[in-house]
């Protein structure tokens, strides 16, 4: 449950898009380091006194190492200037029933300016769209994309499986000048669009955004608890199946790593075998870096040897994939490792990329 805490707001600190980092003092001579979202909660001011849900960081967990503000109780934002007893300003609600459930223009409903294009959109008409497990390998995707295809207008799908706010990620802040735009889908928001569902923002990156690829992944902050079916990136393959249902091609990037200390995630890790192997029921093109180690190559072709039945595995060659991932105007980390403690991994989400790029020939 909830760890409340209440303290004075004693330095504003780094600040992104959508987003503030401060410091806090508590009652009781601690500190604590916290982030704001000022469209949720206002800006914070040094002096202003803050409520915290510090829960995820008095636990450690791995993510983000922050209390959240819930609220500025002394000086309370100002109401949207959109009257709030009608739809004008749109009635999507999303981190429903929490107490902070913002209320959002969907970019299909009647108020959106985009409600004709979206109306009767029924088809993806071949978007290639990438499936990826964790939010890291965005930008490398995006590097393999651009290697090949630099003006290709490229759209990023943020699902509800990890941070629900874009807010939150400074990859994105970083990456706004490389995207088309980015669609927010189901409890996500923050984005450029915010969509109910995944097929609805699949049509809206290809519609409204104009997307010659989208990039399908959860936000920050993977949920694993270690069993085979306990962790968020099982969405993947349901991902796969909203891209076929809507006509496009779906491109799976598989989580590939000779790093990762835990068993389950060397070679592919079982987060791509589950949800390409188990929960995806159309066909995919998972793409297998070339130049792998020999024994992580030999690792990996005998793990996606039973999923040979339903996708394609296809090769995908990684000259220049280097240079492009060094080039990413953001870092590359995945679970605190950089491109040169887990290349694999991220060769392997620029090769994803650069297929999908090849695609639009």
């Amino acid at each position: 449950m909830v760890r409340w805490r209440a303290g004075t707001v004693t330095a504003l600190r780094r600040e992104w898009t959508g987003a503030v980092e401060l410091d806090v003092a508590l009652g009781d001579g601690t500190a604590m380091r916290a982030l704001a979202y000022p469209d949720l909660v206002g800006r914070p001011q040094v002096g202003d006194r803050v409520l915290l849900n510090a829960g995820a960081l008095l636990m450690g967990l791995g993510t983000g190492g922050y209390a959240l503000v819930v609220a500025l109780p002394d000086r309370l934002p100002p109401d949207p200037p959109a009257p709030a007893d009608n739809r004008d300003a749109g009635h999507l609600v999303k981190a429903r029933y929490t107490p902070l459930q913002p209320i959002l223009l969907g970019v299909d409903e009647e108020a959106s300016p985009h409600r004709a294009v979206l109306a009767d959109a029924d088809d993806l008409a071949g978007l290639p769209v990438v499936t990826a497990d964790l939010h890291s390998a965005l930008p490398a995707v995006l590097a393999g994309i651009h290697a090949d295809a630099p003006d290709a207008r490229v759209a990023y799908l943020l699902t509800d499986g990890g941070a629900l706010p874009a807010w939150f990620s400074r990859t994105l802040a970083g990456l706004r000048g490389r995207l088309a735009g980015t669609v927010s889908v189901g409890q996500a928001f923050g984005g450029d669009l915010e969509a109910s569902t995944l097929h609805t923002g699949l049509l809206a990156a290809r519609h409204v955004l104009r997307a010659d690829v989208a990039v399908v992944a959860q936000g920050p902050g993977n949920l694993g608890t270690g069993t085979r079916w306990g962790f968020s990136g099982v969405a993947v393959g349901e991902a796969v199946n909203a891209v076929a249902a809507l006509g496009g091609r779906p491109v799976g990037s598989l989580r590939i790593s000779d790093a990762d200390p835990r068993p389950r995630h060397l070679g592919v890790s079982h987060h791509s075998l589950t949800a390409y192997g188990r929960v995806a029921l159309a066909r995919a093109e998972l793409i297998v870096p070339d130049g792998l180690d020999p024994a992580l190559a030999g690792a990996v072709d005998a793990a996606l040897a039973p999923l040979t039945a339903l996708h394609d595995v296809v090769r995908v060659p990684v000259d220049g994939l280097d240079a492009a991932l060094r080039a990413s105007p953001v870092p590359l980390s995945t679970m605190g490792r950089g491109l040169d403690a887990d290349r694999a991994y991220f060769l392997a989400a620029a090769a994803a990329g650069r297929h999908a790029a090849g695609l639009l020939d």
